[in-house]
């Protein structure tokens, strides 16, 4: 992996170097567009739209336009002189509990490795996390921009969330919330039955992306022109019922998928004394 930033966390009086790495990755299939007769790329040219003119890279600059129409032409020095803090550290503000920040501010996610001489410190930090259920809220200035973001241990590793800000979080607004839902307490009692009896362990690997996968075999049948495979066809629905039967039945097939799984389990052999 490369290093996309480096700098130190500030703990106090304690200051720890590090590295930050994406911690991601995505595996989307990434689509060109292309000319349908012959598959040629489409190329996009950059063109003013007041002259008219191709303009060079070279040229150009970034623009801000105003409420009344006027631009505001910003170069690259007027960023570098911008009245905030924007040194090579991640400043920690406070610890706070795991559970009080909501998954809605989380953005980015990078993993934090500590420079050779900084490696005590950083395991300390992350000792410290562990121990106390506590998550750092930090600020740190990541190409020019300032965000908050949270430091938290994840498999003996510090892992950084960059975090969206309070203003940039949508309200929920929507109609149903003003008017009075009435749910019946048998009704709720069913949906709880529902969620234990399919309450389980989250273990990330037994999830699959099924469109990922007929996507890459449609695009590996094209590739050697062969028949592409087909559509699986669509379960029936059946017949329209009320929200309690429907909960009824849920559980029963929940209950049903349950025992037929730890039937397939293989049985543990007894062990010889």
């Amino acid at each position: 992996m490369r290093s996309v930033w480096r700098g130190a966390i500030s703990f106090g009086l304690v200051t720890i170097a590090v590295r930050l790495y994406t911690a991601v990755e995505e595996h989307d299939f990434r689509f060109n567009q292309v000319h349908r007769e012959d598959g040629g790329r489409i190329r996009y040219k950059r063109v003013c739209s007041v002259c008219g003119e191709e303009v060079e890279y070279s040229e150009i600059t970034k623009g801000y336009e105003l409420d009344d129409g006027r631009m505001v032409i910003m170069e690259n020095e007027d960023f570098e002189k911008l009245p905030v803090k924007t040194d090579k550290s991640i400043d920690v503000l406070e610890f706070v509990p795991v559970e009080e920040i909501d998954p809605i501010y989380f953005q980015k996610t990078y993993y934090l490795e500590p420079d050779k001489a900084a490696a005590r410190p950083y395991v300390l930090l992350r000792d410290a996390l562990v121990k106390t259920g506590q998550l750092a809220v930090v600020k740190i200035t990541i190409r020019q921009k300032e965000t908050l973001a949270t430091i938290r241990a994840r498999d003996d590793v510090l892992v950084m969330h960059t975090m969206l800000w309070p203003d940039e979080i949508r309200k929920a607004e929507f109609d149903f919330l003003d008017a009075d839902v009435e749910v019946r307490p048998q009704e709720l009692k069913m949906a709880t039955s529902l969620v234990e009896s399919m309450a389980g362990d989250f273990d990330p690997a037994t999830f699959t992306d099924d469109y990922r996968d007929a996507l890459e075999k449609v695009i590996a049948a094209k590739a050697e022109g062969a028949e592409l495979p087909e559509q699986p066809e669509a379960e029936e629905k059946g017949d329209v019922i009320d929200l309690m039967t429907a909960l009824e039945r849920s559980v029963e097939k929940a209950k049903a998928g349950r025992k037929g799984a730890k039937k397939a389990l293989p049985k543990k052999k007894a062990s010889s004394a």
